[in-house]
């Protein structure tokens, strides 16, 4: 049986950083935790087991001992997620145009596009700042035509979006089995047929071309596979990337000049950083 770890950071009540909650989404995206949900005085933080740290989330927790009051940890088995996300899952909608709503969801908004997402442990349902950011920049995207790769798809939310705007061709890829799972499910969902879903890492991309690349994941994965990124592209192609916080963009965008990709434009929300590069 998959077990997933819960881990809730509660803040202290007065005189914390408006910020902190991205602060701690963004240290613990580097620990492996890939879903969140913020309120007023915490965040909640969702990852495999397996790849659960106790000693590098004591130490992270040891960094901000001022505004973390307490931190609690527990396990969660794999069929308690849906009832869970059934109770704090509301629809969103992003930019006006798009709305993304779970299968329990009634009286949807009728908007320009429409996404169904379960998410079941599964990074990518449009509540997160990162997410939502993509989705927008993606709105003004020409993927039409066009052959797109979803790199650490998660839920397959932007593979999904890209298939709607009419691409040619889609490729989704994510290292983790369940999202790998996931991702298909809510293609069949949407009635999306044909996105080539697959389970691994950048080692897949040898040999294959695309001409939009997205990876919303996080910056030491971004860091460490943009070469892979931009060899992949066509001459001219677009890389899309989120899942970094403000402060790491410098590192981001020196490291894409490196690769030959020119920024074109980058959003941001919440110091989340949505960033748009060419490749020369």
């Amino acid at each position: 049986m998959v077990k997933y770890i819960e881990v809730i950071c509660t803040f202290a009540k007065d005189n914390i950083p408006s910020d902190i909650s991205e602060i701690v989404i963004a240290l613990l995206s580097e620990l492996g935790f890939d879903s969140f949900e913020e309120s007023d005085d915490a965040v909640k933080a969702y990852a495999l087991e397996e790849n659960f740290d106790a000693e590098a989330l004591l130490k992270l927790v040891g960094e901000y001992p001022e505004f973390i009051t307490s931190v609690d940890t527990r396990r969660i088995k794999q069929e308690n997620w849906n009832q869970m996300w059934e109770s704090n899952f509301p629809m969103v909608e992003i930019a006006g145009r798009v709305a993304v709503y779970a299968p329990f969801h009634k009286n949807v908004p009728e908007r320009e596009y429409r996404i169904c997402i379960m998410p079941q442990m599964s990074f990518g349902t449009g509540h997160h700042d990162t997410t939502s950011l993509m989705i927008e920049m993606m709105l003004d995207l020409d993927i039409a035509g066009k052959k797109v790769l979803d790199m650490g798809c998660g839920t397959g939310i932007l593979a999904i979006f890209a298939a709607i705007r009419n691409a040619e061709a889609v490729t989704a890829i994510d290292i983790d089995e369940w999202a790998y799972r996931n991702a298909a499910e809510n293609c069949e969902r949407n009635n999306i047929k044909g996105i080539e879903i697959l389970q691994g890492d950048s080692n897949l991309l040898t040999r294959r071309n695309f001409d939009i690349v997205l990876a919303n994941i996080n910056r030491n994965i971004l860091l460490a596979d943009k070469a892979a990124y931009a060899n992949c592209l066509s001459a001219g192609g677009m890389l899309q990337i989120s899942g970094f916080h403000a402060s790491d963009f410098p590192d981001i965008e020196a490291e894409a000049e490196k690769n030959g990709l020119k920024l074109v434009k980058n959003l941001q929300k919440n110091r989340w950083v949505a960033a748009l590069f060419r490749k020369e």
